[in-house]
């Protein structure tokens, strides 16, 4: 399946990536936690939230490229994040990839990630690069090419659970997290201290 599947709106390319496999560098990864952001203000998917609400520049450029790229940043400055870039080119939108289930390549994953338990090794945005060997050089390669180190393959659509993204302090009511249910390796829910109380943001 092709990135021409992730040509649609965020929380659609999210929906539709839960149960994808993630293939990197030495380990392979089933998708089960993912978070939609979409785009500026004067966008079709406003997102306050997002890296590209105040428009292109910088670090956020990948975002408004074609669909099936990589936005890779680094989390307060420690962390590697991964992002699926969804939507049309000149569009910003893009899936952070939250969690996912090692399937091949486990001690690998655990020679990156060091002891820790199997549902933890792709735990979390940062971990889930950690395991993949995902860095900030993989930034804006094309996940669907045979060629680049880091691939993408789409699986059958999943029945997700819904609910708000985590530790995001604008826009934190919506429900733009989605994952498997009944899943070890799914993130538990944290609420920004910053974010309106529950039910004052969109």
């Amino acid at each position: 399946m092709s990135s021409e599947l992730l040509a649609t709106d965020p929380v659609s390319a999210a929906q539709r990536l839960v149960g994808a496999v993630l293939m990197g560098r030495g380990v392979d990864a089933l998708i089960v936690e993912v978070e939609a952001y979409g785009g500026p203000a004067d966008g079709p998917w406003p997102d306050p939230a997002s890296h590209s609400f105040r428009g292109r520049g910088g670090r956020n450029t990948i975002m408004f490229g074609t669909p099936g790229r990589l936005y890779a940043y680094r989390s307060h400055g420690i962390h590697v994040c991964a992002n699926v870039v969804c939507g049309s080119d000149g569009v910003a939108a893009a899936v952070l990839l939250r969690a996912a289930v090692v399937q091949t390549g486990a001690d690998v994953a655990t020679g990156r990630r060091g002891a820790v338990t199997s549902a933890a090794l792709a735990r979390g945005p940062g971990n889930l690069c950690s395991a993949l060997g995902i860095a900030m050089a993989d930034n804006g390669i094309d996940l669907f090419d045979d060629a680049s180190p880091v691939r993408l393959a789409l699986g059958a659509p999943r029945t997700v659970v819904s609910g708000p993204r985590v530790g995001v302090s604008k826009a934190a009511d919506r429900r733009w997290r989605f994952w498997l249910a009944e899943c070890p390796e799914v993130s538990s829910f944290r609420r920004s201290p910053r974010a309106p109380a529950p039910g004052d943001s969109d």
